[in-house]
């Protein structure tokens, strides 16, 4: 038997074709396209390419879905929200389930705004139709495409937590309703789906530009992380952090700048303190500037991770279910001698 890895930290648990990352490097690529060109495309063709098959009628599919939740009680949390309108999903094909998540976040947008959820738009694009079900309001031209970035940025990215959950569900040979349902179970744990919303909170306590270098001394002082900061895989910045600063640049939002200021000071700061870690901007600290300026409910930014993450993960469930293999690693037993 192999040694115990915490976290199975390096282990090679998957073969893929969907992505790959270089972490020291700082790259990353959707089935050997780059991911700024990938966000180019839009989420439709994004989808095509991730998934490795068309990805057609989009529009009426989510009709069909809003019409399927419409009877299905929503539990207050937003991930418990989205998780449970997905879960009763019938399996269908990857552009059902697709639907079936950006409506689901539309539908828990509405229930925590207190409204009334908005009838999905055929006509609209995805990511113009789940974002207008997701604010309450009709995007402008500029918010939809920096949101059909954000989702086209977010579609994969290795095995995740949640993307490797949903290749252990359908190792089993289970649904991809049951393996989408257990990655959104995966996503909704704060280590995995949960900071963007506090780099906003930290953009709120800098307040102004000037402020900006002395706030992160004196966080680092007193033993604080800068939100936004580092990340598990990247050695250098995070590539997506740059798409979605270049989407933000087209949203004209006053955070912006103050964002670029902190995370200045912040590489600046942090590279005098550990010069042998790599600590800079992930793909968080873009994430939150531009889901605000879109108008998104903080509450809703994992959701919103989801609506885009749902493509990866069906791209890994048909990869796993070609290798026809259960996953079945073995444990280590610590307990009381056996006797």
């Amino acid at each position: 038997m192999g040694a115990w890895i915490p976290g199975l930290a390096g282990v090679v648990a998957a073969r893929t074709a969907v992505s790959r990352v270089d972490g020291t490097g700082g790259a990353l690529w959707f089935r050997g396209v780059p991911v700024q060109a990938v966000a180019d495309r839009g989420f439709e063709a994004a989808a095509a390419l991730v998934l490795d098959a068309p990805v057609e009628g989009l529009g009426p599919l989510r009709v069909q879905a809003f019409a399927r939740q419409a009877g299905v009680p929503v539990p207050s949390g937003a991930m418990d929200g989205v998780r449970a309108l997905v879960a009763g999903a019938q399996t269908g094909s990857a552009a059902e389930l697709i639907a079936e998540v950006g409506v689901a976040v539309g539908r828990v947008a509405a229930g925590l705004a207190g409204r009334p959820a908005l009838v999905p738009d055929p006509a609209l694009s995805h990511a113009a139709d789940v974002g207008r079900m997701a604010v309450g309001r009709p995007l402008t031209a500029a918010e939809a495409e920096g949101l059909d970035a954000y989702l086209c940025t977010v579609m994969d990215h290795g095995l995740n937590a949640s993307t490797f959950t949903a290749r252990v569900v359908a190792s089993t040979g289970s649904d991809a309703v049951s393996a989408v349902t257990a990655a959104l179970g995966a996503l909704k744990g704060p280590l995995h789906g949960g900071a963007p919303g506090p780099v906003l909170d930290m953009l709120d306590a800098v307040g102004m530009l000037d402020r900006a270098e002395p706030w992160v001394r004196a966080e680092l002082d007193a033993g604080r992380r800068i939100m936004g900061m580092g990340h598990r895989v990247y050695r250098v910045r995070d590539p997506r952090a740059a798409v979605l600063e270049r989407a933000v640049g087209g949203l004209h939002t006053e955070r912006l700048a103050l964002a670029r200021a902190v995370e200045a000071a912040a590489e600046a700061a942090l590279a005098a303190r550990h010069p042998d870690r790599a600590l800079r901007a992930n793909v968080e600290f873009y994430t939150a500037i531009l889901l605000e300026a879109v108008g998104l409910d903080r509450r809703l930014f994992t959701p919103m991770f989801a609506a885009g993450r749902v493509v990866g993960w069906l791209a890994h469930v048909a990869e796993e279910r070609a290798t026809g293999r259960i996953i079945r690693p073995a444990s280590e037993y610590v307990g009381p001698p056996c006797t």
